[in-house]
């Protein structure tokens, strides 16, 4: 298990992901010997409303593991090719039943590559189903390719009015080492919020483990002991780079930054 050479504690990391996608999170970190803590920045609120019509949809797209729980929601069918961002996405949808499931294992421009890849755009209409917030321009990327895209708003993410007082607690007494960001909008809360309960100057002790370089601009407000961006904006490479720096840290102990 890697621990800090000074302490002898586990490396310890805040997971700020909501809290439905937080525990297989947590548990691929926990089989690389790093300790998590949850601190969810986003509050998924899923909006009510008739069935989908889905008539002249040839697949649907997913860009998150809430817009497939939200359309298991809004709709009985599990037949339609779904296409979905990542692999923690893909990995949601086959637990909600869908049967025709392929991960892009990326980000949104991989996800309509893959889509273009795999589809005409003569068979039907692309369903993409998303929350009120969007990352990328997928509707763009398909349209340029000839297809026609809709999107249709399943759910809301709403901010956290602020950090629980046992995260601010375990800020100001320096045991946690890290904290994972998968959204630039997540990051930027994360910073907000530390701002607001008066720790932001803790955050030289962190590492901010980022999914993509838009997650690791937006923490910039900040100075932390290290901004680490995944080598691929997915799941498993960001948990691996938890786990490089864990092991950084295990062998030379906590340092701070000049």
């Amino acid at each position: 298990m890697p621990t800090s050479a000074a302490t002898g504690r586990p490396f310890t990391v805040l997971i700020t992901r909501p809290v439905a996608d937080a525990g297989p999170l947590a548990a691929a970190l926990a089989a690389r010997g790093i300790a998590a803590r949850l601190e969810p920045l986003l509050l998924i609120e899923f909006l009510p409303g008739p069935p989908l019509a889905l008539a002249g949809v040839q697949a649907i797209l997913a860009t998150s593991a809430n817009g497939v729980r939200a359309l298991a929601l809004r709709t009985d069918c599990r037949s339609l090719p779904l296409f979905a961002v990542g692999d923690a996405t893909a990995r949601e949808a086959g637990e909600q039943g869908f049967v025709a499931v392929e991960s892009a294992s990326g980000d949104v421009a991989a996800l309509a590559a893959l889509a273009i890849r795999r589809l005409e755009p003569t068979q039907g209409a692309l369903l993409h189903v998303a929350g009120t917030a969007l990352a990328g321009d997928l509707g763009a990327d398909l349209a340029r390719a000839g297809f026609v895209c809709r999107r249709e708003v399943l759910y809301r993410a709403r901010k956290a009015e602020g950090l629980r007082e046992e995260t601010a607690a375990a800020l100001r007494e320096g045991v946690i080492d890290g904290v994972l960001l998968y959204s630039p909008r997540t990051a930027a809360t994360f910073v907000q919020r530390v701002r607001a309960a008066g720790l932001a100057a803790q955050c030289v002790r962190l590492h901010a483990f980022c999914l993509s370089a838009a997650v690791a601009a937006a923490v910039s407000g900040v100075r932390w002991k290290a901004v680490v961006t995944a080598a691929m904006p997915t799941e498993a490479a960001l948990v691996a780079a938890v786990a490089r720096a864990a092991a950084e840290v295990g062998e030379r102990g906590p340092m701070m930054p000049s």
